[in-house]
């Protein structure tokens, strides 16, 4: 390929294609990528710890908990100077390998020891990332590493850095990326982009002469990448720009925002950012900007004596201890509703609002005029990275208290006129929740962003049936249809969803989204079904810009995103008939034979102090302390394990006003006694069978588990839970439960509706579910220490909780270990859940109140958490045997888990 090809003759909707078990692909409107660097030797104590005791099962977990917890990459480094790091890459990523849940995404293999990261090639599954080569070794090392990097098939990141080493200057860092650029593409034909390019950032305001243009050579060598190297993409540290002002987070934050602006702007891919407040770079204070960009692009010779003073003189402010600036309301009308919306103040919008309608002199020219240009600028932030959704679903209470101020004159006009006006906004969306899933938290999030893009929502709400979607979207004249559903059985649901608009003829295009859909799943079952679009919006974020496509006012363009849809899920289809068809699956009968051997030695047969059946309630003050935040953030699109999460570099200050307004609404909760907590739990005599089956003799109830049938390395059992269970004679037990922390939440959240607060509303719903969850943490304990008494002397604080230090485990139905829903009938009869608590079943098996959980107690002390993975026809035949089911149903529930 010619290095004067230019930019436009290579551009592409794709940055970068990778792939796991699962692809991932970057479009050229994809926000940053999250990297889960945990697996990383150098950056982690616990993970190194666990790999030089070569407790690699536990090592597991940490990749497991990168990959449940949003990380898009993970990293694995294994460069220590006390392990063999070739031997250890292998073995861990050998063991991904057999891990559904963590090889779905893609690796990057990292390390400065070539023999380490060919030693991770060979094994690694889809297209991974190395990290990374240089020049530094030669031309030729350079071409012999890029060309075994691409015999791999993986992308690279190419770090700015030659045999007179790093790059320190514009000329060098072109002339090195050039050199590199060239050879990659011309010589080895590597594909542009699988190029990643680090032009070094390096720290500015030292008071050194030669540092002075640190961040102007970064800048303009992205924008010649950009513009000379066609396809290739940049990346590079933010926070390592403001490292001269470390202690001084107001400079550094401005120094990070102003950084991001114009690295943005020079055409910058991805990087580690530090907008902590997120301040909007036109609104940082002008003396401070003024003083960041005289460093930052260096404008004057005294720039760093300048920005230094001032960051002395303002070293002791901190953002919670500033006084509020109310001088934005001396601003225009317009300007305050703007500033009022993207940075969700509530105070003054009635007033604004009002004096807006009595200026404008018509309401809707109020909505269609400043509210929506607010919320555009709140679109745009959010689009671009500099604004996290916490601050969107703010901006939205703002927008909506502000139309509920104009409603009234909005009525009046209409009854005037005998007919009804609305805004035209960018087009009309029908979300639900399907038949059977009463989960909508991340559909109550989608929505929310898509309004503060200006698209007017229907939402019907949770448990929707087909029929009633598909009215609603011919009454409604919607421009597209969104399904949302959290349990598996949600995935058949909108299969047929799509069945029946294709047998209505239907021409409009459908979205998919919740946590248990995928990209994957949604090409190989969902799209065939229906021959107009159908698309997967892996979460909020990618919503707007995929709506603003599919519904296009252009119709080449809407018919060319269609094409390329189409075509993109054609090859995941091909991609996953070929994977599928490679796969090596054991026999039934085989993976039976091999199976997990339990000690059941005496001592690990513990008799339960209470069998039986116990309802309780549950002091939510005392379940409180067993919140796991983490997954708290997460709802919120925050990615980062609490409570580092609250400094991090990207989302620190966001998750700590998050944080606090959770705190806030928890006290709340509890002062008020708004939520009352049911449980109820029994432990039973058991045995396990050779078919995989616990059965309860004094119950004439059994459980029927699944069981791995991935071929596995040689010593490597395949799982099922029935392993855990003595065999018949021996005198073991198994526990059950149920429990919720829902009841009282729907009247606590309804005067946050009835004011039109979604912040506060999901903020409510998400608390309801991390109090289930604690329930279920705290349920187990008093089980662990008392109730069955297997661990009487435990002592355990609620982070090694959190890290399932304890002895047993509490799988659920649904989820990896055993993901079929029906097993759940099995214990709402065995422990009478909805006369006991008031827990119900939706036809589709999920939970009614929705923060609810249940599933098993397994006492033993080598009982683990696994994946079950895929399973084959033979098991499937056999299940639907042990549970007396016909063999369509027993496809239905485990399809998911059927290769």
């Amino acid at each position: 390929m010619p290095l004067n090809q230019s930019a436009s003759d290579m551009q592409t909707e794709f940055k970068i294609k990778l792939s796991g078990l699962e692809g991932l692909i970057a479009r050229s409107d994809s926000n940053f990528i999250n990297v889960g660097e945990r697996t990383n030797v150098t950056g982690s104590k616990k993970f190194l710890d666990l790999i030089k005791n070569q407790n690699f099962d536990e090592a597991l977990t940490i990749a497991r908990e990168q990959v449940e917890g949003g990380a898009q990459i993970i990293d694995v480094n294994m460069d220590e100077a006390m392990i063999d790091g070739a031997a250890a890459m292998t073995r861990f990523l050998n063991l991904i390998a057999s891990e559904p849940d963590i090889a779905r995404v893609p690796i990057m293999i990292d390390s400065s020891k070539w023999e380490i990261i060919e030693a991770g090639l060979k094994c690694v599954q889809g297209k991974s990332i190395v990290n990374s080569i240089s020049l530094k070794e030669g031309e030729e090392d350079f071409i012999l590493k890029a060309k075994k990097v691409k015999r791999y098939g993986a992308a690279v990141i190419v770090m700015a850095f030659d045999e007179n080493g790093q790059a320190d200057s514009y000329e060098r860092r072109i002339e090195i990326c050039e050199r590199a650029y060239r050879i990659l593409v011309d010589k080895v034909r590597f594909h542009p982009n699988d190029i990643i390019f680090d032009p070094n950032i390096f720290p500015v305001g030292t008071g050194m002469e030669e540092h002075k243009n640190n961040a102007l050579d970064f800048f303009h060598a992205t924008k010649w990448i950009k513009e000379n190297l066609p396809g290739a993409l940049v990346s590079g540290g933010v926070s390592n720009v403001s490292f001269s002002f470390r202690g001084n987070n107001k400079v550094r934050e401005a120094m990070h925002s102003a950084f991001l602006y114009h690295g943005i702007r020079h055409g910058m891919d991805m990087g580690i950012v530090n907008p902590s407040q997120l301040e909007v770079y036109d609104e940082i204070p002008k003396e401070l900007l003024e003083l960041v960009e005289d460093v930052l692009l260096n404008r004057k010779d005294d720039a760093t004596e300048r920005l230094l003073a001032y960051a002395d003189a303002n070293k002791s402010i901190k953002g919670k201890e500033r006084v509020e600036d109310l001088a934005w309301r001396s601003d225009t009308i317009e300007k305050r509703l703007e500033h009022a919306l993207v940075k969700g103040i509530l105070d003054f919008v009635e007033e604004d609002t009002e004096e807006a309608r009595l200026k404008y002199g018509r309401p809707i020219h109020v909505i269609e005029g400043p509210l929506m240009a607010g919320m555009n600028i709140v679109g745009d932030l959010f689009g671009a990275g500099k604004m996290f959704l916490p601050q969107v679903v703010k901006s939205a209470r703002v927008m909506k208290k502000a139309v509920a101020v104009l409603e009234p004159y909005l009525l009046a006009e209409s009854e005037a006129a005998g007919e009804k006006e609305n805004s035209k906004g960018a087009g009309k969306i029908l979300l639900a929740t399907v038949k059977g899933d009463v989960h909508d938290i991340g559909k109550n999030i989608v929505g929310v962003v898509l309004a503060c893009n200006n698209y007017k929502i229907i939402d019907l709400g949770v448990m929707v049936s087909t029929e009633k979607i598909l009215e609603a979207a011919i009454a409604e004249n919607v421009d597209a249809i969104g399904l949302s559903g959290l349990i598996t059985p949600s995935l058949d649901e909108m299969i047929y969803v799509a069945k029946e608009m294709e047998r209505r003829n239907m021409k409009l295009p459908l979205l998919i989204g919740g946590a248990t859909t995928s990209r994957v799943h949604t090409a190989v079952k969902i799209a065939p079904a229906y021959s107009n679009t159908v698309v997967h919006v892996l979460d909020a974020s990618r919503a707007v810009p995929v709506m603003s496509q599919l519904i296009s006012e252009n119709e080449l363009d809407r018919e060319k995103f269609f094409q390329e849809i189409k075509k993109e899920y054609q090859g995941v289809r091909e991609n996953y008939e070929k994977h599928h068809q490679q796969k090596a699956l054991r026999k039934l009968s085989d993976a039976r034979e091999n199976k997990f051997k339990a000690d059941f030695s005496s001592h690990h047969l513990i008799a339960p102090k209470k069998k039986g059946t116990h309802a309780l309630e549950l002091d939510p003050r005392k379940v409180a302390e067993y919140i796991d935040w983490t997954p708290f953030f997460q709802t919120w699109e925050l990615h980062g394990k609490f409570p580092a999460i609250l400094k991090d570099e990207v989302v620190g200050e966001q998750a700590t006003q998050l944080f606090e307004d959770a705190q806030r609404m928890l006290n709340d909760i509890l002062d008020k006694h708004a939520f009352k907590i049911k449980a109820v739990w029994g432990i039973f005599e058991a045995y396990s069978n050779e078919e995989d089956d616990i059965v309860l003799p004094e119950k004439n109830e059994i459980f029927r588990t699944l069981r791995q049938q991935t071929s596995k390395t040689t010593g490597q059992p395949n799982f099922a839970l029935s392993d855990f269970i003595a065999p018949k004679g021996m005198g073991d037990h198994i526990g059950c439960f149920a429990v919720s922390a829902g009841f009282g939440l729907e009247e606590y959240i309804q005067p946050f509706e009835k004011n039109h607060d979604d912040y506060s509303s999901i903020l409510a719903k998400a608390l309801a579910d991390r109090l289930a969850e604690a329930a279920a943490e705290y349920l187990h304990y008093l089980v662990r220490t008392d109730f069955w008494g297997y661990q009487p002397t435990e002592h355990l604080s609620n982070d090694q909780l959190i890290n399932e230090e304890y002895v047993g485990i509490r799988p659920a139905p649904g989820y990896p270990a055993c993901p079929d829903h029906l097993e759940k009938k099995t214990i709402w009869k065995l422990l009478e859940v909805e006369e006991n608590t008031g827990i119900i079943l939706t036809e589709s098996l999920a939970m009614y109140p929705a923060a609810s959980v249940s599933g098993y107690y397994f006492a033993h002390p080598q009982s683990k958490y696994f994946g079950l993975g895929k399973i084959a026809e033979d098991q499937v035949t056999d299940y639907a045997r042990r549970k007396d089911i016909t063999i369509e149903e027993a496809q239905r529930w485990l399809s998911p888990n059927i290769l």
